[in-house]
């Protein structure tokens, strides 16, 4: 019985991340009706459903499922040269943390796929959690200056 209480936990954590990413993803793509959204938005909201599809993998215990969503998300699409540009502009010294996140969250989509693919359930929770905090972390580091540059709004508490 105790390994299912300890299976559950991390899954339960990662589940909450993952409506919080979620509800994070939905906030950036609706702060700024009026101004032109970045590639990078329409991204995010690609990754946000990937990561909603890999939750929902993991909850059926689909791994073909986690796999596939897992690649997506390793392999995500990235913004174009000036938009890149403008990002580098905004935060500079930053940009190497930045893209720290972004190298975490493709190590930790691989493995995940990598476990979901060997349907090591275990595997794939522990990957998909560390998946939602280098996601989590960038999030709190980086979404409201960036919104707050491109799109001219400050998040409300």
């Amino acid at each position: 019985m105790s390994f299912h209480r300890n299976y559950h936990k991390p899954f339960a954590a990662s589940m909450a991340v993952s409506l919080l990413l979620g509800a994070s993803a939905a906030c950036l793509a609706d702060d700024a009706k009026d101004i032109k959204p970045l590639a990078l938005r329409t991204i995010m909201q690609g990754m946000g459903k990937n990561m909603q599809v890999m939750t929902d993998g993991i909850s059926r215990s689909d791994w073909m499922l986690v796999e596939k969503s897992a690649a997506l998300l390793a392999d995500h699409p990235q913004p174009p040269a000036e938009e890149k540009a403008r990002i580098i502009g905004l935060f500079g010294a930053e940009m190497g943390k930045f893209k720290g996140y972004d190298s975490e969250t493709h190590d930790h989509a691989l493995a995940a796929g990598v476990a979901a693919k060997a349907g090591d359930g275990a595997a794939v929770i522990r990957a998909f959690g560390q998946l939602q905090t280098s996601c989590l972390g960038c999030h709190t580091t980086f979404r409201e200056p960036f919104v707050a540059h491109f799109y001219g709004k400050k998040r409300t508490p």
